[in-house]
């Protein structure tokens, strides 16, 4: 080996060992790490903040901005949660949000496993146009879809019923789901498939003894996404339902919360904050394999 090579492998050495050391130092490390990352926790956390003394503030304070600050509060109350709680029909919103929200989300990923284990694994003629249909179909902005959509709501006869919001929420929910579990049975091993169907394995053995237990981080990140567009959708639940009974919370806390002119604010933001907290939940529990799907959990 040569004397000049020698110093510049020494020389690549210490300058990548430099730039790994750049953010060493506090000031580089407040203003390139510390800094971004508290701006983006306070704008992210504000609205809950925000939400959250409202929902405790008294109403005298609601609009009182010369005596009481409006970032804070002085002798907060439960009276506005009370009120969402044992005075309107609140429980019975979340209730159906919570049912409309899993139903829709089973039906949307079962059909959404099918399509694309079919689109990815099966290779068929056109396989990839249809692909991409199903994707253009999800970018259909649902205030032109509802409107031939009530239409057959009315006459299947489910008009005013969480089974219409049950069957129509997987119109949006499937092309995405559909997509998103493209993009991630594309990361399984072909020949995985191959040594099961060598060993005579069926399609439907493959599909549910190979494919799914390694694509649970796949399905779980498309659950998520299908539970929460499922529970803050809000066209089709103020078209297709018109009882407070059978509302769900994003209508019903909009249309029943706001009198004409008068809008019950610490009401709204309860009820606004207690609806949050299930998908809330929901993520923090399994975040983890969110991530893993984010950044692909199978490599060939």
């Amino acid at each position: 080996m040569s004397e000049e090579t020698l110093p510049s492998r020494t020389v690549a050495a210490h300058d990548d060992t430099e730039g790994m050391q750049q953010f060493n130092s506090l000031p580089r490390r407040i203003l390139v790490v510390y800094l971004p990352l508290a701006v983006f926790v306070f704008v992210l956390l504000f609205p809950f903040y925000w939400m959250a003394i409202t929902a405790v503030k008294p109403n005298h304070q609601l609009t009182n901005y010369t005596d009481y600050s409006p970032f804070w509060v002085v002798k907060p109350t439960l009276e506005h949660i009370r009120f969402l709680l044992f005075e309107t029909s609140y429980p019975g919103w979340l209730w159906n949000t919570m049912l409309v929200s899993v139903a829709s989300t089973a039906i949307a990923l079962a059909a959404s496993v099918f399509a694309a284990y079919a689109i990815e694994r099966v290779r068929f003629t056109g396989a990839r146009v249809t692909g991409l249909l199903i994707f253009l179909a999800y970018l259909v902005p649902p205030s032109i879809l509802f409107i031939p959509l009530a239409f057959i709501v009315f006459n299947v006869g489910i008009f005013d019923s969480r089974l219409a919001l049950i069957l129509t929420y997987p119109t949006f929910l499937i092309p995405f789901c559909t997509w998103l579990l493209m993009g991630y049975f594309r990361t399984i091993p072909f020949e995985l498939e191959e040594s099961a169907l060598v060993d005579g394995a069926t399609r439907w053995q493959i599909l549910t003894k190979v494919v799914l237990p390694l694509a649970v981080p796949g399905l779980i990140s498309a659950g998520i996404f299908a539970f929460t567009l499922s529970w803050n959708e809000f066209i089709y639940a103020l078209t297709f339902i018109s009882s407070s009974e059978n509302k769900t919370i994003p209508v019903g806390v909009l249309t029943e919360l706001v009198r004409g002119d008068i809008y019950e604010w610490g009401a709204l933001m309860a009820g606004a904050l207690l609806g949050s907290l299930p998908v809330v939940i929901l993520y923090s529990f399994f975040v983890d394999y969110y991530v893993s799907s984010m950044t692909g959990a199978v490599k060939e």
